[in-house]
């Protein structure tokens, strides 16, 4: 209880000066976009995992690598859009302690070293739970950028929790599949800000993906004169899966891979194991 009054009392400062900023400022992922039109790297990571105070080395060692954003997971334990690895990755985060009072307590200060746009990425009981709107303030407050939910429906979305996530200045992602029709796709681009995120086959993460199969379902996002910028993901784990993607999109957000590549990690080895694999893409 401590804890989370201290963490509230930092957030209710940090919030008075974020929203100052935020009247001033563009969205850090609108920004993006507009100077890079291509090749966007978007890097999923769980927060917790590999150990509970591994997010602010991760989220640091990626933008040292050279990302371009960061996507952060918080972790569920029935997370439904999930393959195993980051099923796995979100039960130890569980079991080392993260929830998501832990993670705006780790995030007060992030802004300090981190450029990149940020998002959370994450499933909605936990939040209800939280309070949607103390989540959508806090996450504002500390400067998160956007949200990806991948079970808030279009409709809820419409009804009730858009408004508090436009209130609170958080860019919103929704998701399309091959199999969502083009009046939805066209909709839920309408309703998303900052990006659309293309799932590349309708599976969870981790499965591999042959894109290739799936070039009518990318030309066709291509030929709809979408407002935002595209980015595929699920199934992209490798240079030649990530230029493949890109040569469809602007870019590609790698998940499961990544989490591989931090399984076991010690806090002294996540950097150079970052470098890496970042490294193996380029």
């Amino acid at each position: 209880m401590k804890i989370e009054n201290g963490i509230q009392a930092v957030i209710g400062h940090l919030l008075s000066k974020q929203t100052t900023v935020n009247k001033k400022m563009m969205s850090r992922i609108k920004v993006l976009f507009e100077r890079k039109k291509q090749n966007i790297l978007n890097v999923y990571f769980t927060a917790g995992f590999p150990a509970l105070n591994s997010t602010l080395t991760i989220m640091k060692s990626l933008q040292d690598a050279g990302v371009d954003m960061i996507e952060l997971g918080m972790p569920y334990s029935d997370p439904l859009a999930d393959g195993p690895v980051i099923q796995s990755s979100g039960t130890i985060a569980l079991t080392n302690g993260m929830t998501i009072p832990k993670l705006f307590e780790q995030l007060k200060n992030f802004r300090n070293e981190i450029q990149l746009p940020v998002l959370l990425m994450g499933y909605m009981n936990p939040i209800i739970q939280y309070g949607f709107e103390n989540f959508c303030r806090d996450a504002t407050a500390v400067g998160v950028d956007g949200l990806i939910l991948p079970d808030l429906p279009m409709f809820e979305f419409e009804k009730e929790f858009g408004a508090l996530i436009n209130k609170y200045k958080l860019d919103f992602v929704f998701l399309v599949t091959p199999e969502t029709e083009e009046a939805r796709v066209k909709k839920l681009d309408h309703l998303s800000s900052g990006f659309l995120y293309a799932v590349s086959a309708s599976s969870t993460t981790g499965r591999d993906a042959a894109l290739s199969n799936q070039e009518k379902y990318f030309n066709r996002l291509q030929s709809m004169g979408l407002k935002n910028p595209v980015l595929i993901g699920f199934g992209i784990r490798d240079k030649s899966s990530f230029s493949k993607a890109c040569s469809y999109a602007n870019g590609a957000i790698i998940g499961t891979a990544f989490i591989k590549a931090l399984e076991n990690a010690t806090e002294q080895e996540i950097p150079s194991r970052i470098k890496n694999f970042i490294n193996s893409l380029k």
